[in-house]
C-alpha cells in the first residue's frame, strides 16, 4: 500500500539534504474535488502534498518548462526536480529520455502505484452529481468516494468513475523511479482496447462523418498540444504562428516561412491538425489521456492515439515507454517488420 506520511518523509529529506531543487506533486485544489499540480521548494510545506486516486494529472509536461527556464539562466542550478509518477507518467519521462530531451540526472523520480485502481474521472463525477457542487471528498475502505454537497451526500463506487485510461491500462505502477511506493503488480485487462470497439465497427463512410463531426468543433485553441509531455518542439509544424526566433531571424525569414496549415479552425484545417499532431505521438503517446480532458469541446482525441497504439502493438509488438534504451518506433527497422504496405 502507499503510505502517504512515508512519501512527505522522504520527500522532506531530499529537500533537506539539497538533492533536488523543489518538487512537483500534489495538492488539495480549491473546488474541493480533484487535485491539483503543486511545487514545494521548502521542507515546511512538505504536508500539503497528497495522493490519492483525485491526482489524475500527468506532471510530467512540467519538466518541459523546467528545461527551457535553465536554458534562459546564465547560471542555472543544476540539481534535479522531483516529481510525483504514475505508471502512464513514468513512461512519459521513459519516451523523454529515449529522445534524449532531458537526461536522468535532471529528474528524481517518486513512483507512486495505482494499486489496483486507478484516477479519477471528473466529468464522470459530475454527471453523478447531476448539477450539485461537491463541498468534500472522503475515501472510504470499501474503495468508494462519499462526495457531501449542499443537499445531500452520496456514495459513489470508484470503478464507476474512474478514467477510461485507467480501465485499460496494463500498467500501473512505474517502470522507472528512484523511489517507489505501492505493489508492482499490473492490472490485466481481457480487452486494453475495448474503447476502439465502436469506431471500429463502423464503414469508412460513418467513421469518415464520425470524425467530421467531431472535428468540426473543434477551435484550435492548441490545448492538447499544450498539455501533452510528448510536444516539446520550439516550432510547431502545424501552427504557424510559433516560430522559433533566434537574433539572427530576418524580417524576410519570417514572412517567408512555410504554412503547412492554416489556424483558421476550418474542418479541412481541422483535419490536418489533428492527423499531423495523431502522427507525431504514433510510438510516443503514453495513453495519459490528458489532451482529451483539457478539450473545451470534448472531441475524443484519444480514440486517436488509441488506434496508432493498437496498430504499433499488432504490427511491432511495441508499447511506448517501456525502456528509455529501446530504440523509438518510428526510427527503427527490424528485418522481420512487416511489409504489407509495400505495394
Amino acid at each position: 500500500m502507499v503510505n502517504l506520511e512515508e512519501i512527505k518523509k522522504e520527500a522532506k529529506n531530499i529537500l533537506e539534504e539539497g538533492k533536488v531543487k523543489y518538487i512537483i506533486g500534489y495538492a488539495k485544489s480549491s473546488n474541493a474535488l480533484m487535485a491539483a499540480p503543486t511545487f514545494v521548494k521548502k521542507p515546511e510545506d512538505i504536508d500539503k502534498l497528497i495522493w490519492d486516486p483525485t491526482c489524475f494529472q500527468n506532471l510530467v509536461k512540467f519538466l518541459l518548462d523546467e528545461k527551457r527556464k535553465k536554458a534562459r539562466e546564465k547560471e542555472p542550478d543544476i540539481r534535479p526536480v522531483g516529481i510525483f509518477v504514475k505508471g502512464c507518467d513514468s513512461r512519459a519521462i521513459n519516451v523523454l529520455l529515449q529522445e534524449k530531451f532531458i537526461t536522468r540526472e535532471d529528474v528524481y523520480i517518486i513512483g507512486l502505484s495505482c494499486e489496483d485502481l486507478g484516477v479519477l474521472d471528473e466529468k464522470k463525477i459530475f454527471k453523478k452529481l447531476k448539477g450539485e457542487e461537491p463541498e468534500k471528498i472522503e475515501f472510504d475502505q470499501r474503495k468508494n468516494i462519499v462526495i457531501s454537497t449542499k443537499e445531500k451526500t452520496i456514495k459513489i463506487p470508484l470503478k464507476e468513475i474512474l478514467a477510461e485510461r485507467c480501465l485499460e491500462c496494463t500498467s500501473s505502477f512505474p517502470v522507472i523511479s528512484d523511489v517507489f511506493w505501492g505493489d508492482r503488480n499490473n492490472r490485466s485487462p481481457k480487452e486494453p482496447f475495448k474503447s476502439l470497439e465502436q469506431i471500429e465497427s463502423l464503414s469508412q463512410e460513418k467513421k469518415w462523418d464520425f470524425w467530421q463531426q467531431q472535428l468540426s468543433k473543434c477551435i484550435r485553441c492548441y490545448a492538447c498540444r499544450s498539455v501533452c509531455p510528448m510536444c516539446y518542439c520550439d516550432e510547431c509544424v502545424v501552427d504557424s504562428i510559433n516560430l522559433a526566433i533566434t537574433a539572427d531571424t530576418t524580417a524576410e525569414e519570417k514572412s517567408q516561412k512555410i504554412k503547412w496549415i492554416e489556424k483558421s479552425p476550418e474542418s479541412s484545417e481541422n483535419f490536418g491538425y489533428h492527423l499531423v499532431r495523431a502522427m507525431h505521438l504514433a510510438g510516443r503517446c503514453i495513453d495519459c489521456s490528458e489532451c482529451e480532458r483539457v478539450c473545451p469541446v470534448d472531441i475524443p482525441l484519444r480514440l486517436l492515439n488509441k488506434k496508432l497504439e493498437k496498430v504499433a502493438k499488432e504490427l511491432f509488438d511495441y508499447k511506448a515507454g517501456l525502456d528509455p534504451e529501446q530504440p523509438s518506433l518510428v526510427s527503427s527497422f527490424k528485418d522481420e517488420d512487416p511489409e504489407d504496405f509495400i505495394r
